[in-house]
Formats: structure tokens, C-alpha cells, sequence
């Protein structure tokens, strides 16, 4: 939300349950996260609806493919296992996509980047909270260790704190029904206790192996969401001084 009608860029927007901003990323980084898993690279760029959808069908896909299994037995050396369990005809439908969410997000982060330049320069008025009858945003500064805490608790509770409430409830769900389908707390409850030939049966593997791309990503983005937020608050606070408490002939140091 901006207070200036005329500008042409603006670095962020806010909204009761959100914070989009535009800040420099490297693609290569995006790109990465991209191709651990489809759609990460996307709320990384806080391009929710492109990233929701291709993080449904990553599930959907995966599943009826057995991709989870496939590689598992792959990198256990059961080649022909692999090979066995693999679904070629939801394969062929699978690489397609994949590779699309890798390019489109290098391409995005390369586009935004330079939008980024230019909004920057602009340097628009920008409102520093958001009011509604569902909630209330603001921007302030926060400790990105605080969120990396609790993202590493539970998925999503990290958002939750840095008011990524879409990406953060989403991630949330995401995460339970992937715990759920994958009897993940049985797993960990027999962990604890020393049944592990218990464990072997009860957890399922194809759900258990999407959970460490979630948690790396999870890490990442509350930990770089928090350090982005907190830099557009430093420059939003600068232009507010500046502009209402700096004497006008004031030299800047160069």
C-alpha cells in the first residue's frame, strides 16, 4: 500500500495477511529451490498462487509416479527396484513441469531483480501497516533466528511470525497431511522407545521423503524473509526521517 497515487514502482505491499516485496535475489539460489521441489522457487519470489499450485501437483504427481521411491531405491543401489516401481506413463507428465518451475523461476528472479533497481530508485512512499477486519500488519524489525526457531519446531510457525500468513498456514497444512499419510509421529514415538524394525513398517517412505526438502526450504525462506523485512523497514523509517525531520540543506557525505 502506497501513499504517493503517482509513483510507477513500489518495493513492497502490503496487506492484512501478507508482506510482497521486491528485493535482489540470486537466481541461481531460486532456481535451486525450484528444482528441490516444485513451487518452492515461486514463494520464494512470493508468487503464492503459481507456487501453491505447483506444490499440489509435485504431490499428486509424485505419488502416482513413485518418484519418492524410485529415487530412494535408487541412491540404495536396488536399480531394478527402482525401476520396478517407477509409473513411466505419470513420469512422462512429470518432467515436464518440473522443469518448467526451475526455468520460470531463474527468469522471474532475473526479471524482478531488475525491477527491484528501478523501484529503488523511485523510492516511493510506502504505508507501514495494514488494517482490516481479519488482521492487522505493519512492518517492524524481528530477530531471524526467532523465526528459524520456530520453523524448525513446526512448518509454517516461522511464517506465522514474520505475518506470513498465507504461505504460513499453507506450509502448515501441507506439512501435517504429509506427517498424517506418512505415519510420521508413529515412526517417531517407536523411534524414541528403540522399535526401529517398527519403524520400517509403519512409516511410509514415499511421504517421508518430502519432508526434508520442506524443512530446508522452511529454514531458509523464514530466516530470509525476516532479513528482507527488516531492511525494508530500515528504509522506510530513513525516507520517513528524512523527508519530515532533515533540515533541506543538508549536504550529504559522499
Amino acid at each position: 500500500m502506497s501513499q504517493n497515487p503517482q509513483a510507477r514502482r513500489y518495493r513492497a505491499h502490503l496487506s492484512q495477511f501478507s508482506t510482497s516485496i521486491l528485493q535482489t535475489k540470486n537466481p541461481w539460489v531460486v532456481a535451486f529451490f525450484a528444482f528441490s521441489y516444485p513451487g518452492f522457487g515461486h514463494l520464494l519470489l512470493h508468487r503464492y498462487i503459481a507456487g501453491f499450485i505447483l506444490i499440489i501437483w509435485e504431490m499428486f504427481i509424485n505419488g502416482k509416479a513413485n518418484v519418492n521411491l524410485g529415487i530412494l531405491y535408487t541412491l540404495t543401489g536396488n536399480f531394478g527396484e527402482a525401476k520396478e516401481v517407477m509409473d513411466e506413463r505419470w513420469l512422462m507428465l512429470y518432467v515436464g513441469i518440473y522443469m518448467f518451475g526451475i526455468w520460470d523461476s531463474y527468469r522471474t528472479t532475473v526479471d524482478l531483480n531488475k525491477q527491484y533497481i528501478l523501484a529503488d530508485r523511485e523510492d516511493a512512499s510506502l504505508r507501514p501497516n495494514a488494517m482490516g477486519a481479519w488482521d492487522i500488519n505493519f512492518m517492524d524489525k524481528r530477530k531471524p533466528w526467532v523465526a528459524v526457531t520456530w520453523s524448525a519446531l513446526f512448518p509454517g510457525l516461522g511464517h506465522l511470525y514474520v505475518h506470513k500468513v498465507i504461505a504460513g498456514f499453507f506450509i502448515f497444512a501441507y506439512t501435517v497431511a504429509i506427517m498424517y499419510f506418512g505415519h510420521i509421529p508413529e515412526g517417531i514415538q517407536y523411534t524414541m522407545l528403540g522399535k526401529f524394525s517398527e519403524v520400517k513398517k509403519v512409516v511410509d517412505m514415499q511421504w517421508l521423503l518430502y519432508l526434508p526438502s520442506i524443512y530446508f526450504f522452511i529454514l531458509y525462506d523464514a530466516y530470509n524473509s525476516t532479513v528482507d523485512y527488516n531492511l525494508l523497514f530500515e528504509k522506510e523509517m530513513k525516507k520517513f526521517l528524512r523527508e519530515n525531520y532533515q533540515k533541506n540543506k543538508f549536504i550529504f557525505p559522499f
